[in-house]
């Protein structure tokens, strides 16, 4: 619904008008209606009201087809932020976030109404009730991703999923362990063949039904229907056999040592037998989804959680629209800011931590290009040199990349390499002068393309940059020579160096050709019947192959910073780094 507010802002941006403050413009009332998007007769009426409090100064024309006049009495800033602030104190934090991406507004205004705005996140504590209500509003720099179990691909949703959902079993990262979950047991036979999980009796679901073992069948069955990009893993299970409602065994094909992993991963999360895709995701953690579109979702303690119930009551997390950002509000994904009315920089708690994973580079071998030669992507590693990434960009980029894994790359004697080695490098791959396209996601990566266009230069190569607006892009396929990435592991490392080999909706395969991926699937093939160590010694071989045949450049390890309240307890870490919102409270509110 139009406010006196809107219709002043209208008026004030329209360019043909080009109003200015206490300077009279002659106008029409026709202009007007259209500029309003009313009748005439509205437009003497919205006008009035403008007058009344004193936002313009109106003297009508006289007589038919005369022109009237306006004056503009207060500033487009000023009423633009009266109008946020007004918003914001009436709770209305979707209007409030839409206002700032409808309008055109200058840096340092922007600047200022984000402050306001992230002013309004963090904790809320009602206490005009006995009972209190925690809130806990974050801000996320982008829109709400695939929540679904089968498909999720971002380290966000998979990790907003392990709030909402359980697992069989939970991997400790801390001690390299399982811990029950939904499965208060398990056992294997010798061989690894056969495994039986027992549950827990009394779990419910978030509508109340009760989990039985026809549950956790229907889910991994569910993965096959929907033919997840992860099958890859389950191919081994040849029988699920239901011995009671809490008791359940696989029969496999063969032995299979690495499936307690795939039990506590998410992919393996326990729905509803019936769960219905189209319907809000049900699920048994400890918190449940009250409301969820495109500009908030809503989750609220499940007070039947069978765990510990959260010390939070709400959780709201807003997703801003991606032309209110600029780089200096750009985040990681994972990384969100808390903070509380007036607080200052002497209040907060800044909590850095490094991601595993990377970020990286690759070709698409789809497209034909000097890429397909190995001098090339020889010279690009040069060009895209991490100990020269790291040293001239820094920012989050904390320590140059040989391996997804920061300790291996921890190992590295690093040094700068002469791009006069990429130059020589280059005329050794057919080259002819072409422009090559580079695919990176705008604002995250832009300072790292600008980079490498500038460094291939140096040496006569042309890089022409591909941003890509919207995140949900970046996992479609680009027809660019080259991709900017990143990969985020799960704190499960195995699972998650596996899992980028084998997924097959993630961006390596999308871009590998099939003989490439046969390489990988060849040597991979019997991992799962690896003990620990020939796993990782498997992993490690896998790498090697990246690295020596160029398929993929290894960039920066990246460092992820949290500012939260010093009031704010119980921070302790879940997947891929982030803060366990059911562990969360706050201390006198």
């Amino acid at each position: 619904m139009d406010t006196i507010y809107t219709h002043f802002l209208r008026l004030a941006a329209d360019e043909q008008l080009s109003l200015k403050m206490k300077e009279p413009v002659q106008v029409t009332i026709e202009h007007l209606s259209s500029i309003l998007c009313c009748t005439p007769r509205n437009v003497k009426f919205i006008v009035r009201k403008l007058e009344e409090q004193r936002f313009v100064h109106w003297i009508p024309g006289r007589g038919r087809g005369n022109y009237s006049t306006l004056t503009l009495l207060r500033g487009f800033n000023d009423v633009l932020e009266m109008h946020f602030s007004e918003l914001l104190c009436k709770g209305k934090l979707k209007e409030a976030i839409e206002l700032i991406g409808s309008v055109r507004v200058d840096d340092v205004l922007r600047d200022k109404l984000m402050h306001t705005l992230q002013q309004q996140m963090g904790f809320r504590s009602h206490t005009e009730t006995a009972s209190g209500q925690d809130t806990l509003r974050m801000l996320r720099s982008r829109q709400l991703g695939d929540l679904d179990p089968a498909s999720v691909y971002t380290a966000f949703e998979t990790y907003l999923l392990g709030q909402i959902c359980n697992t069989l079993i939970s991997y400790d990262a801390h001690t390299d362990s399982f811990l029950p979950a939904l499965a208060h047991a398990w056992e294997s036979n010798n061989d690894h063949r056969e495994w039986i999980f027992y549950l827990r009796k009394g779990v419910r679901f978030h509508d109340g039904r009760w989990m039985t073992a026809q549950d956790v069948q229907a889910s991994l069955n569910r993965l096959f229907e929907m033919n997840s990009s992860s099958l890859w893993f389950y191919r081994d299970i040849e029988h699920t056999e239901i011995i009671s409602d809490y008791c359940i065994r696989f029969r496999l094909r063969r032995s299979n040592r690495f499936l307690l992993h795939l039990f506590s991963c998410i992919r393996m999360i326990v729905l509803p037998a019936d769960h219905d895709q189209n319907q809000t995701l049900i699920g048994t953690g400890p918190f449940q989804i009250t409301e969820k579109n495109e500009d908030v979702i809503k989750l609220a303690a499940f007070d039947g959680y069978y765990g510990i119930r959260p010390h939070l009551d709400q959780v709201h997390i807003w997703f801003l629209p991606e032309p209110t950002l600029n780089d200096r509000y750009y985040e990681l994904p994972g990384t969100y800011q808390l903070s509380m009315p007036g607080n200052s920089h002497e209040k907060l708690n800044f909590i850095d931590y490094p991601s595993l994973g990377c970020q990286y580079m690759l070709f698409n071998f789809h497209i034909e290009g000097c890429h397909h030669r190995l001098p090339f992507r020889q010279a690009m590693r040069i060009i895209y040199d991490p100990w020269t990434l790291v040293n001239d960009l820094g920012k989050n980029r904390i320590t140059p990349a040989s391996s997804f894994l920061p300790w291996r790359s921890a190992a590295e004697n690093w040094s700068s390499v002469s791009l006069e080695n990429a130059k020589a490098l280059l005329e050794q791959s057919d080259y002819q002068g072409e422009p090559l396209l580079l695919s990176y996601k705008k604002n995250k990566d832009s300072d790292v393309a600008e980079w490498l266009q500038q460094r291939a230069s140096h040496i006569g190569l042309k890089i022409e940059l591909e941003p890509f607006d919207d995140y949900v892009d970046v996992v479609k396929k680009s027809n660019a020579h080259l991709i900017l990435r990143e990969e985020i592991l799960e704190d499960d490392w195995q699972y998650g160096m596996i899992h980028f080999f084998k997924n097959q909706a993630n961006s390596f395969h999308e871009y590998m050709t099939p003989e490439i991926q046969s390489v990988f699937d060849d040597l991979l093939d019997v991992f799962p019947q690896l003990p620990v160590s020939g796993r990782i010694e498997l992993l490690e071989q896998a790498e090697g192959l990246l690295r020596e045949n160029g398929w993929l450049l290894h960039g920066c390890h990246m460092n992820r910073k949290s500012e939260l309240h010093q009031s704010i307890y119980g921070m302790q870490t879940s997947e891929f780094g982030f803060l366990d919102l059911s562990k969360l409270w706050i201390k006198n509110p």
